[in-house]
C-alpha cells in the first residue's frame, strides 16, 4: 500500500509558482507595449467599423471569374513570380560572395588560431554591410527605387535583391560556420584553395540546409513581391491595390485565392527539394 502511494502522481504542478510568476511578469511587460502601440481590438466591433467591413467581405462572394479578368490575373501572377525569382537570383549573386568572404573557417590567416588584422577588419566590414542591407525593409527599398527607376517591377526586383542579399549572406555564413570544420581546415592546411575547401569541405554537409533556406526565402520573396505592388512595383499586388481602392471585393477574393495557390506551390516545391536532398 505504501509503495502504491509513493508512486502516485502529484495532483499539483510543483513548479506552478514559477509558471504563474513568469506569466504575470510577461503580461506586465507586455502591457506598456500594447498601450504604446495603441492596440484597441474592440474598435473592430464598433458599429461604424463593423458595418462597412461586413459589407465589403460580403462582396468577396462569389469571386470574379470572367475570362478577361482571369487573363489579367494570370499575367500579373507570372510577373509576381518573375519579380521574386529575379530578385532572389540577384540576391544570391550578392549573398554568396559576402558569405564566403565573411566565414572565418575559410580564412587562411586564421589557421594559426588568430586571424590577421586586415582580413579580420574586412570580415567585420562585410558583416556590417549585410546588417545594413537586411535592416532596411524591402518596402523602403522599393519606395526609393520607385523614385529612381519609376513604377514597375524593376523597383521590386532591386528591393528584394538588396534586402534578401543581406539576409541570405548572414544565414549562409552562420550555416557554414555551424557545421564540422575539420575537413575544411585540413584541406586548407594541406595547400588547398579556399574555393576548393568550400566545395569539398563545407558545401557537402550544408547543401540541404542551404537549399531549404534559399527556397524558403524564395517563397518569402513571392509574398514580398505582392506587398511591393502596393507601392507601385507592379505584379499582383498592384492589381489588388487597384481593386481594393475601388472596393471591388469579388476581384480581391479571386486574386487572394490565386495568391494562396501560389504560396502553396512554393511551399510544395520547398518540401520536395528538402526530401530530395535529405
Amino acid at each position: 500500500m505504501s509503495g502504491t502511494l509513493a508512486w502516485a502522481p502529484a495532483r499539483r504542478d510543483p513548479a506552478w509558482r514559477g509558471r504563474v510568476f513568469w506569466a504575470v511578469f510577461a503580461l506586465l511587460a507586455l502591457w506598456p507595449m500594447l498601450v504604446a502601440s495603441e492596440f484597441k481590438p474592440w474598435v473592430l466591433w464598433a458599429p461604424q467599423s463593423l458595418g462597412p467591413t461586413l459589407n465589403f467581405l460580403a462582396a468577396f462572394v462569389p469571386p470574379k471569374v470572367e475570362p478577361e479578368f482571369l487573363a489579367m490575373v494570370a499575367r500579373e501572377t507570372w510577373r509576381t513570380v518573375a519579380m521574386a525569382t529575379a530578385g532572389i537570383t540577384l540576391a544570391l549573386l550578392l549573398a554568396i560572395p559576402l558569405a564566403l568572404a565573411s566565414v572565418r573557417v575559410l580564412s587562411v590567416s586564421a589557421l594559426s588560431g588568430r586571424m590577421a588584422r586586415l582580413p579580420n577588419r574586412l570580415r567585420q566590414l562585410l558583416r556590417w554591410l549585410m546588417i545594413v542591407l537586411r535592416s532596411v525593409p524591402e518596402l523602403i527599398w522599393a519606395l526609393v527605387f520607385v523614385r529612381v527607376v519609376g513604377l514597375g517591377p524593376t523597383a521590386g526586383v532591386l528591393a528584394i535583391a538588396l534586402t534578401y542579399g543581406g539576409m541570405l549572406g548572414k544565414v549562409y555564413a552562420e550555416i557554414l560556420e555551424s557545421g564540422d570544420t575539420h575537413v575544411t581546415t585540413s584541406l586548407l592546411r594541406n595547400g588547398s584553395g579556399r574555393l576548393q575547401a568550400f566545395c569539398y569541405g563545407l558545401l557537402p554537409q550544408s547543401a540541404a540546409e542551404l537549399t531549404s533556406y534559399t527556397v524558403y526565402r524564395w517563397e518569402c520573396a513571392i509574398r514580398s513581391s505582392a506587398v511591393l505592388g502596393f507601392v507601385g512595383a507592379g505584379g499582383l499586388g498592384q492589381a489588388m491595390d487597384s481593386s481594393l481602392k475601388m472596393f471591388n471585393g469579388s476581384e480581391v477574393s479571386a486574386m487572394l485565392l490565386v495568391f494562396m495557390a501560389l504560396v502553396w506551390f512554393a511551399d510544395d516545391v520547398s518540401a520536395r527539394l528538402r526530401r530530395a536532398l535529405g
